[in-house]
């Protein structure tokens, strides 16, 4: 039994950030269902994809209709937490509302992700992640020296800084409901996300121990003992040997002795140890490399790709990857807890494919969901 066995979760449809929050709770327990819109006819979506619907219901619902929003307030009654995705003053104009949600249901936890926040100059505009990690400062760090900022595909702020923290933000609401009874409303936005992921790095720059010239610090590629480095089948190897005794194993395992090895922290040789750490690193393959440093305190680790990670022991004997929806190689819940582990689960519902059976849990009559089928109310 997952710890969050019983919770009761409606997540309203959106894509990356909010879908990974449900997805988070779905794995550890709780029952979430996911409200898509009422389709006019068969749905296009291959379920085989959707990775973060894994463990959810769909029940689909035309909000547009009044009668749709009567029906999204009653499954809201009986309801632990709404997770929803929409710019600022859309479910207000819908009449679903914190206020009028809360008056039904006073114990709700009324979770609101999105980009910009609930309030700001930017709150009403578009945005991707991109733009919000932008905002954030959290973009500008990631790059070399004297190059463009690269974005970390979508991870900063559509899924750590925006479903991850929500999710949390989440669990904190549902423990201090056991206290108070009663919900509260949570403003989940990347931008702020993407922020305090970065709060480590604000410290170090306030403590004059970072520069805001890209690709000059000890953590962004402007140390030779923090990098990556190409080996010479053009695949790469990790390397992070901060600590003195770690570079000591470094250097030993690329073949310097105590006595020849570059000193670390002389960063007037920074860029000639980066050089020749770059031409030893393409003198051997990555397994060889992998050989070398595997069992060591060097730091060092293969830059494995999507396709290799279920294989490598370390995650083979922990389990890490399994067989999600589709067949496909997907993460294991994370974290692990050692009474109540989550568990990802290889299924995930095609839009609207439980319609009748959430309908049927909230006490709806056969005749009643027809009705509403019959009225576009309903998928």
């Amino acid at each position: 039994m997952g710890p969050l066995e019983g919770v009761k979760v409606i997540e309203l449809a959106g894509l990356a950030p909010v879908p990974y929050a449900g997805m988070i709770l779905a794995d550890f327990g709780a029952d979430v269902v996911r409200v898509d819109r009422a389709p006019a006819g068969e749905p296009k979506f291959d379920a085989s994809r959707d990775s973060l619907g894994r463990g959810k219901r769909s029940l689909g619902i035309n909000l547009k209709d009044p009668q749709g929003v009567e029906l999204l307030l009653r499954l809201l009654e009986s309801a632990d937490v709404l997770i929803e995705p929409f710019r600022p003053g859309v479910m207000e104009k819908l009449g679903l509302g914190p206020d009028v949600v809360s008056a039904r249901n006073p114990k709700l936890i009324y979770a609101r992700l999105t980009g910009w926040g609930q309030k700001g100059s930017f709150a009403p505009m578009a945005g991707h992640d991109i733009n919000y990690i932008a905002l954030s400062g959290a973009l500008s760090l990631f790059g070399r020296k004297g190059e463009k900022p690269i974005p970390p595909v979508n991870l900063i702020g559509d899924f750590a800084g925006g479903g991850m923290l929500c999710a949390m933000g989440i669990a904190m609401a549902l423990f201090e409901r056991t206290r108070s009874g009663a919900g509260q409303v949570i403003d989940a936005a990347m931008i702020d996300g993407a922020a305090h992921l970065s709060s480590f790095i604000f410290g170090f720059r306030g403590a004059g121990m970072w520069s805001d010239d890209r690709g000059t610090n000890m953590l962004d590629t402007g140390a030779p003992f923090y990098d990556t480095y190409e080996t010479s089948d053009g695949r790469y190897m990790s390397v992070g040997a901060i600590e003195p005794q770690f570079y000591a194993a470094l250097v030993e395992g690329l073949g310097f002795t105590p006595d020849d090895a570059p000193k670390q922290w002389d960063q007037s040789i920074f860029e000639q140890t980066a050089a020749t750490f770059t031409d030893i690193f393409k003198s051997k393959t990555r397994t060889e490399w992998t050989t070398i440093f595997d069992g060591t305190d060097a730091c060092v680790a293969p830059v494995l790709g999507l396709g290799e990670v279920s294989e490598h022991p370390h995650n083979a004997e922990r389990k890490s990857f399994v067989t999600g929806v589709g067949g496909y190689t997907f993460p294991e819940a994370a974290p692990r807890l050692s009474r109540t582990p989550g568990r990802a689960v290889d299924t995930a519902p095609l839009p609207c494919a439980d319609t009748d059976t959430v309908l049927s849990d909230l006490g709806l009559g056969a005749d009643e969901i027809a009705a509403l089928k019959d009225a576009n109310v309903i998928g």
